[in-house]
């Protein structure tokens, strides 16, 4: 049964792993705990992005673990051919990329396999790209990096493509989850909400802390303190 994704809409905080010790992912988890919404897990497969990262047995493993709902990013050319892994290993969503093509068919695979559904575009892939499946996902990830590599500087062009996909869900009426990926900090993470999304992916800015706890938090609270003084 798929853990708790929270309201659509509402503000969460996603770790990401690929900053995370990887000889200590268990005890990464576990520092974030209490302060994440979701676990962003990212799965490179050397072919669809420059490098290679942790599979299904991997995420079975970390599922024993954590209670936390996984948000799986399949940077992958075939990710089809791994979905129903993914789902047994314990993963709540997956995300692939619109640019691999047979966008239809994988969403329907999802669902099919009960996962929740996420679509991400790269930095350079238009909204145009993105729009016809707004109705049928229920995250859409902006990468505001170039998927990869985790450290990477944070592309503020993207966030006019951001504005785009908040202002069609908006129109519509879709209850879809806005998720922005790639040099989120307490910083840039304002500056993605405010352009919209609602779900922050941060590695570096995370694990890359003395206390991922607390670098999860303040992410959170810039957020949340932008958000405030936007209202006033």
């Amino acid at each position: 049964m798929s853990r708790d994704r929270g309201e659509p809409g509402a503000l969460k905080m996603a770790p990401s792993l690929l900053s995370a010790d990887f000889g200590s992912l268990a005890q990464a988890v576990g520092e974030v705990a209490n302060v994440a919404d979701w676990l962003h897990v990212d799965v490179m497969d050397a072919h669809f992005v420059p490098n290679l990262t942790i599979g299904p047995p991997v995420v079975a493993s970390l599922r024993k673990h954590s209670g936390l709902y996984f948000d799986c990013h399949l940077m992958m050319t075939d990710p089809g051919d791994y979905l129903e892994a993914f789902r047994d290993a314990g993963a709540d969503g997956c995300t692939v990329h619109v640019e691999i093509g047979r966008t239809d068919e994988l969403v329907d695979a999802c669902r099919a396999l009960g996962l929740r559904v996420g679509l991400a575009a790269n930095p350079d892939t238009p909204f145009e790209a993105v729009e016809p499946y707004l109705h049928k996902v229920d995250v859409v990830l902006c990468m505001t990096v170039f998927p990869g590599f985790g450290g990477q500087a944070f592309m503020a062009e993207v966030l006019p493509k951001v504005s785009e996909v908040r202002r069609a869900l908006d129109e519509r009426g879709l209850e879809v989850d806005l998720e922005v990926d790639g040099g989120i900090d307490r910083n840039t993470a304002p500056r993605a909400a405010a352009a919209g999304a609602n779900v922050f992916v941060a590695g570096s800015a995370i694990f890359g802390a003395d206390r991922p706890w607390d670098a999860t938090e303040e992410i959170r609270a810039a957020v949340l303190h932008a958000a405030g003084a936007t209202r006033r």
